[in-house]
């Protein structure tokens, strides 16, 4: 296979210091683009919503005890593999969050419910277009409660 190199456009700044799985709905994070990208904000403040792609630098992703797992580790929740599963380790250390949009600034991002810990490197940033990413979807009844105090 090919190797995929990626440099970040910047850190997420916030309050998290420990990897957490519940929680994230009411923390604020800072997303301070390097000094080359900042023009690429332009016209975000226009929309309500983003899509962070970070890089989980944190996970410590383990074939053996993460392919299958139960979601959060919790005995009430199916034995199911990592791909049906929004778990941080994983294969390939990405993170995707929709986040509200709380403000733009010339070389930051505030934004509300990022699930990344202070200084995880930000991939890339794309505006939350409803048409592409809102859906009506099915999810497993287990999914609504590992959800109830997630955000």
């Amino acid at each position: 296979m090919t190797e995929i190199v990626m440099t970040p456009i910047g850190k997420v700044q916030n309050d998290v210091v420990n990897r957490k799985d519940v929680s994230w709905g009411e923390d604020t994070s800072s997303i301070v683009l390097e000094k080359e990208y900042v023009s690429g904000l332009k016209g975000l403040e226009d929309f309500s919503h983003a899509i962070i792609f970070f890089f989980l630098d944190k996970a410590k992703y383990e074939k053996e005890k993460h392919l299958q797992r139960r979601p959060q580790n919790r005995e009430d929740m199916p034995l199911v593999g990592i791909f049906s599963q929004r778990g941080k380790d994983r294969p390939n250390r990405i993170g995707m969050t929709s986040v509200e949009i709380v403000s733009v600034s010339d070389d930051t991002l505030v934004v509300k419910g990022l699930d990344a810990v202070d200084g995880t490197p930000v991939l890339d940033i794309k505006p939350y277009y409803p048409v592409y990413d809102k859906k009506e979807a099915t999810v497993p009844e287990w999914v609504d409660r590992l959800m109830e105090h997630y955000f």
